[in-house]
């Protein structure tokens, strides 16, 4: 695995980096699109963008001098694998339990 999820998760951890995988989500934007749409410096999106490359979740191409940032959803789709899926049924089913005897004992 060329990212390890540790980094992912670091990644994830700030609210302007998730902010900036929302941006993304959509379609890829150029590094001054992104930047227009913070209240920081240039640089401190810069920085933000580049703790997301390293960590494999965004991926950038470049055209001359602009720059733009693709979101790569596969990291995330390895921790939803690794951490949701498998427990999604188990939340699901004491959920419904839970709604049962709620609804057993009006």
């Amino acid at each position: 695995m060329a990212q390890s999820l540790d980094d992912v998760w670091k990644a994830l951890a700030d609210p302007t980096r998730r902010r900036l995988l929302d941006l993304l989500r959509d379609r890829p934007q150029t590094t001054g699109d992104l930047c227009a749409r913070f209240d920081m410096s240039r640089y401190g999106v810069m920085k933000h963008l580049g703790i997301l490359e390293a960590a494999g979740l965004v991926i950038v191409r470049r055209e001359g001098r602009t720059r733009y940032n693709y979101l790569n959803a596969v990291p995330i789709r390895r921790i939803y694998e690794r951490w949701v899926s498998k427990y999604a049924g188990v939340w699901a089913s004491s959920l419904l339990a839970l709604k049962r005897h709620v609804e057993k004992n009006e």
